[in-house]
């Protein structure tokens, strides 16, 4: 019976050696896929780098951009600013301009006004009237009243 036992603790050496044989390959094939995935990982992470490098960049020049942007449009809006306070001031000079325009055309259709009724009214028979008038007339003139 040595020979049997013997022959059975040998059968089942050889049994767990075939199944320690089929781990083996199944674990080699794992590691085959797991080395092929390893690879493609490494690929995606390069691409992953690659695409982040290119966003960093963008994203520099973006800044850049804003920045100019925003130095242009500061000194538009600076620029506007003054073209608005001058346009104010222009306007109001305008306003002053106009207001003496409407005063000077009202004292002159005053005194086209009154030179109408001196015409109309009928010429004195006086000489000393006509004198008095003359007078007035010439300190009129002299006073700076418009007479036409």
């Amino acid at each position: 019976m040595t020979h049997f036992t013997g022959l059975i603790i040998e059968s089942l050496v050889a049994i767990l050696l075939m199944l320690t044989i089929a781990y083996c390959i199944m674990l080699n094939s794992r590691l085959k896929r797991l080395k092929a995935d390893e690879s493609s990982l490494k690929a995606t992470i390069g691409e992953l780098i690659t695409a982040t490098e290119i966003a960093e960049r963008a994203i520099g020049g973006l800044k850049h951009t804003v920045r100019d942007c925003n130095e242009n449009l500061g000194s538009k809006i600076a620029a506007a600013n003054d073209f608005s306070i001058k346009l104010t001031q222009q306007v109001q000079h305008g306003e002053d301009i106009l207001r003496r325009v409407s005063k000077i055309a009202m004292a002159a259709r005053i005194n086209q006004a009154r030179e109408t009724e001196i015409a109309a009214s009928p010429p004195p028979s006086n000489p000393k009237a006509i004198v008095a008038a003359a007078q007035a007339f010439s300190e009129r003139r002299r006073a700076g009243s418009v007479a036409a």
